[in-house]
């Protein structure tokens, strides 16, 4: 901590790395910067407008035309639970999905909150590796040290976040908090939390959030990010089994049904791609539709062209860096790439296997960078519910693959271009759709809710309306088809 605080403070002395000036600034200016920064001409960026948008952000507040501004949009507040004992109650009844900023990510504080504060809770372990300044979920982590065992896994190299992450570091130690800053040489990027406790019946059971998003109740309001949060037994053992990882160097053979990054998340989504291929040389129902931040790893690159090649249908859906080339005959011909960029930040990750019929899905931090499979400790949890695979198949994955008006089309010859529906600025936008069907349309989580109720007798499990829908008799294999449908 001491290394990292030390080289904080020299930042704004440190070596310049990249000139960025605007294209048509005069020469003798370029060469004079040049000289004094000691910057060879590879590293000069020159660009067609305006250097540092930043520097405009404070116009669009300052502004007053609400009709060039989107228009204010307030998430589905979910309450899972009034109190502590309707809260895990309900959570042991069910897992509990939430899509931010559509559903809002107050449920999640209120679990670590709700935790922090119940006297039958024996223990919580949460990694942080960026969160806001003034954080509730850090400060309930700080409230908690005095009444039970607290251990936070606090990332020292979040960059940018060094100096904050520093000082939440600090404040945990002067509370009593048991700090880890990791492993050596790797990142904690995992979003993942534990909590032990002793329920009223005397067992002693661990309770989960595993999220894609860091835990940043700012940046929640306009990240598109997951949360889980499960009793499972065998992924709450899993969670713990990567706490002893972090804070004890006690690693495992594997963690299932988890993927953990560097130990088998490559390998594993590799396998995963692979019987794809092995599915569809069979005859059998293959399909891959994975959405994340990047795609530059080569052997997962490698294994895509191979399902490509063995007769796989699959769908990319990559905000920014993709190396794959798509749509290139007899290597990559059955690949299409998406990158949608809208009012939210895509940020989520979402992997999709069709497995024969038997669709697998996996959430979690990791994208498909060699960063992420091999020198970070990520995470990828599986969805296990079937009213929560359908949500995503049904719901969520479908708008993306039906976006017209944010997505960019990535061809074979490197361009992105929009799609003709969208260039006049009608089509279909996935993120308002998704707003519409969070603040307007019953949704999968109405009817996971109206089932839980059911199943606990009116134990306190209910979204800000309170409303509950019938259950779905949809069959999941109707999963596959809506995904065919919407390519």
């Amino acid at each position: 901590m001491e290394a990292i605080d030390s080289q904080v403070a020299q930042r704004r002395k440190g070596w310049a790395v990249r000139l960025e000036i605007e294209a048509g600034a005069q020469t003798e200016i370029v060469e004079r910067l040049v000289r004094t920064f000691e910057l060879d001409e590879p590293l000069v960026f020159r660009v067609p407008g305006m250097v540092n948008l930043q520097r405009l952000f404070h116009l669009y507040e300052e502004t007053p035309r609400s009709d060039l501004k989107y228009r204010p949009f307030a998430a589905r507040q979910v309450h899972v639970g009034h109190d502590a004992d309707s809260m895990f109650t309900a959570l042991r009844h069910g897992d509990v999905l939430l899509h931010h900023p559509y559903e809002s990510y107050d449920a999640v504080v209120n679990f670590v909150e709700t935790a922090a504060h119940d006297p039958r809770v024996l223990s919580m372990k949460q990694p942080l590796y960026r969160t806001n300044t003034d954080s509730p979920i850090a400060q309930a982590l700080l409230e908690a040290a005095s009444k039970k065992e607290v251990t936070v896994v606090v990332e020292l190299k979040a960059s940018f976040d060094e100096a904050s992450n520093i000082r939440w570091a600090r404040s945990f130690e002067d509370a009593g908090v048991q700090v880890f800053h990791g492993l050596v040489g790797l990142k904690t990027h995992a979003k993942l939390a534990l909590v032990v406790r002793e329920d009223p019946d005397g067992t002693i059971r661990r309770y989960a959030h595993l999220g894609t998003g860091n835990y940043n109740p700012s940046t929640a309001r306009y990240y598109t990010d997951f949360s889980l949060l499960t009793c499972d037994e065998a992924i709450t053992a899993s969670v713990n089994d990567v706490f002893n990882f972090l804070t004890a160097y006690a690693e495992q053979p594997n963690y299932k049904p988890l993927l953990v990054a560097p130990r088998d998340l490559a390998k594993g989504c590799i396998a995963l791609i692979d019987r794809e291929a092995r599915n569809a040389k069979r005859g059998r129902p293959a399909r891959i539709i994975a959405k994340m931040n990047a795609l530059v790893d080569p052997p997962v690159i490698q294994a895509l062209y191979r399902a490509s090649q063995a007769g796989v249908e699959i769908d990319l859906i990559v905000r920014g860096q993709c190396a794959l080339v798509p749509g290139l005959r007899g290597v990559s011909s059955r690949i299409r790439v998406r990158s949608i960029v809208g009012r939210f930040l895509e940020h989520s990750r979402i992997f999709y296997f069709g497995n024969a019929g038997e669709p697998e899905i996996y959430l979690g931090s990791a994208d498909w960078m060699q960063r992420n499979l091999y020198e970070r400790v990520e995470v990828l949890f599986p969805l296990k519910d079937a009213q929560w695979r359908r949500r995503i198949t049904e719901e969520i994955l479908p708008a993306y693959l039906a976006d017209t008006r944010a997505a960019r089309l990535l061809g074979a010859d490197g361009n992105f271009r929009r799609s003709r529906t969208g260039r006049n600025g009608r089509g279909i936008s996935a993120q308002e759709q998704l707003m519409r069907a969070a603040q307007h349309s019953p949704s999968a989580f109405d009817t996971r809710l109206g089932k839980i109720r059911r199943k606990i007798n009116g134990a306190v499990y209910t979204d800000s309306a309170g409303s509950a829908a019938p259950e779905d008799p949809t069959a999941e294999s109707a999963s596959q088809d809506s995904l065919n449908a919407s390519v």
